[in-house]
């Protein structure tokens, strides 16, 4: 619990040059206000969620959390997951869920699951990363067209009706905000991009729009201030039901916000995230939120890297945005109101576009066609079903291609004899009756029948040498495939000699029967060894003496 725990360690730069920390912390605010915003309507449970998960999984996850970097808060990758959740559970389902998931992430953490993102293949990563940024500007569509009530199950499906319905009745003030506001974002980010475009153009957006009148939807009048922390939302008739979702969302958080952290690691010279304090903190973070009517919240990449990139020093920083945006919510919730739907709509595709990196989806596509088909495979799941699916489908892919590519390791090759200490005329008879195969690399399951095929194809010797001290690995399947080629061989007569056997692998062929037939006695020390013993097998008349 105290390594889970924050130290004082840690807050000491922070108070003795708070200035460089403070002025990050605001930088990020003003990138992570409109984000907010976009992503709580989203959601569905409306901009005041996402304003609060920003503030109050914000500053959780800054003082508790693995990264002094990392920024958190309602992100696009969780708005996918729980779009479906408040169709078929309502905002009080997506409440619990967000409180179950905090749990979750807690109880990972106390498990020390956190080293487990080492493992997450790169295809996999990138692919799914590439399929959430189609669902984010999916989503978009029908505010960025101005089209209220779009209809459809999945998000590609109320995007096509969100077309379908505009091009019936076209109205251009809505498409043209959000493509205008997504250029300069985009254009304004190349060249500046340390100023807050995104306020800027959703500022402008609003004082346009307010000052001739455009037909565009607004937020609306948000609360000002937080609701009073609350648990009346938790039904517990429904937790049973609730339970998957749960584990979806608690998926999601943990390697969204783990990757996150690593990717702030990389950018920031010298620093080494906490992953399983990084879970704790973000399991804290979404455990909160929804006390105060927030959606479930995780670290934020690209949040995270402005924070990096602004010179963040501290925590400070990222509890420096939190403070800030509830700044914003009790003293300016009145002038957030007024903020054109189709303005955030441009935030977030502008958004999009920088989550695509075509370097690296180039890169990976290029590296092999195993890799190239689990990317494509894990980012068609994601934007036809869902995120969580595609992760588990392409690690699925990644563990089958994998585990072919190591099995294509094990081979087994005949080797010739080491006949230095014997004499010429007896080096045909060893050929003719001794035969020697050494086993390299792994031998499991994937590779153990061919393995099989292979060795029981020897014939017309009277000994089988197996050089065993190039195994890698042997499961339960090779032990088992090993001892079925070893009594294939020996009910024709042939004895099997081992040489070089490790020792864990010993215990395990003895476990399983897996042994020569004459045990211990056929096990030797190097091929030496076993070859002189192999010696009274041969014919009486033709042995040296």
């Amino acid at each position: 619990m105290r390594a889970l725990l924050p130290t004082w360690s840690e807050w000491k730069p922070a108070f003795r040059a708070p200035g460089t920390d403070l002025m990050s912390g605001l930088i990020v605010a003003l990138v992570a206000l409109p984000l907010a915003l976009g992503f709580g309507i989203s959601s569905g449970l409306g901009a005041a969620a996402g304003l609060a998960t920003a503030i109050v999984a914000g500053a959780l996850a800054a003082v508790f959390g693995g990264s002094r970097f990392q920024v958190s808060g309602p992100t696009g990758a969780m708005t996918v997951v729980l779009v479906p959740i408040v169709a078929e559970h309502g905002a009080a389902g997506v409440l619990t869920v967000g409180l179950m998931a905090g749990l979750m992430l807690v109880a990972l953490a106390f498990a020390g699951v956190g080293r487990a993102v080492r493992f997450m293949p790169a295809p996999v990563i990138e692919g799914f990363t590439a399929g959430i940024a189609v669902v984010i500007a999916l989503q978009q569509f029908p505010g960025a067209l101005g089209v209220v009530g779009a209809e459809g199950e999945k998000v590609w499906q109320s995007a096509f009706d969100a077309v379908r319905r505009f091009v019936e009745e076209p109205h251009f003030t809505a498409p043209v905000t959000a493509l205008l506001v997504a250029a300069v974002i985009l254009i304004g980010g190349r060249w500046l991009p340390k100023l807050p475009f995104a306020l800027v153009a959703v500022a402008v957006a609003t004082v346009v729009s307010r000052i001739f009148t455009l037909d565009l939807a607004v937020i609306g009048e948000i609360p000002v201030g937080l609701p009073a922390p609350s648990l009346g939302f938790v039904q517990l008739d429904e937790v049973t039901t609730l339970l998957l979702p749960a584990l979806a969302v608690a998926a999601l958080a943990a390697l969204e916000s783990l990757l996150s952290a690593t990717a702030a690691d990389a950018m920031a010279v010298g620093t080494r995230h906490n992953p399983d304090r990084e879970l704790f903190g973000q399991g804290l973070a979404n455990i909160a939120a929804p006390l105060f009517g927030g959606v479930p919240a995780t670290g934020a990449i690209a949040r995270t890297a402005v924070n990096v990139r602004s010179g963040a020093r501290t925590r400070l920083a990222a509890l420096t945005h939190a403070v800030i945006l509830a700044g914003i919510v009790y003293l300016a919730a009145g002038l957030v109101a007024d903020i054109p739907i189709a303005a955030l709509a441009g935030v977030l595709l502008a958004t999009t576009v920088r989550m695509v990196e075509a370097a690296s989806l180039a890169a990976i596509a290029r590296a092999s066609r195993g890799d190239a088909i689990v990317m494509v495979i894990t980012f068609f799941v994601t934007v036809a079903f869902d995120l969580v699916t595609a992760v588990v489908i392409g690690i699925g892919f990644a563990l089958v291609l994998a585990v072919r590519a190591i099995a294509r390791e094990a081979t087994l090759q005949q080797v010739p004899l080491d006949e230095s200490d014997h004499l010429g005329e007896e080096h045909a008879l060893l050929r003719d009756h001794i035969v020697a195969y050494r086993i390299d690399g792994p031998l499991f399951f994937a590779a153990a029948h061919r393995f099989l095929l292979e060795l029981a194809e020897v014939a017309d010797v009277k000994v089988v040498i197996l050089r065993m001290s190039r195994i890698t690995a042997l499961d339960t399947t090779g032990a088992l495939v090993l001892k079925d080629a070893i009594h294939k061989l020996e009910h024709r007569h042939i004895t099997v000699l081992m040489s070089g056997l490790r020792e864990d692998h010993r215990q395990r062929l003895t476990t399983i029967g897996a042994l020569p037939e004459d045990g211990d006695d056929s096990i030797f020390p190097d091929t030496g060894a076993a070859i002189a013993h192999a010696r009274q097998f041969l014919p009486a008349s033709r042995k040296h003496n």
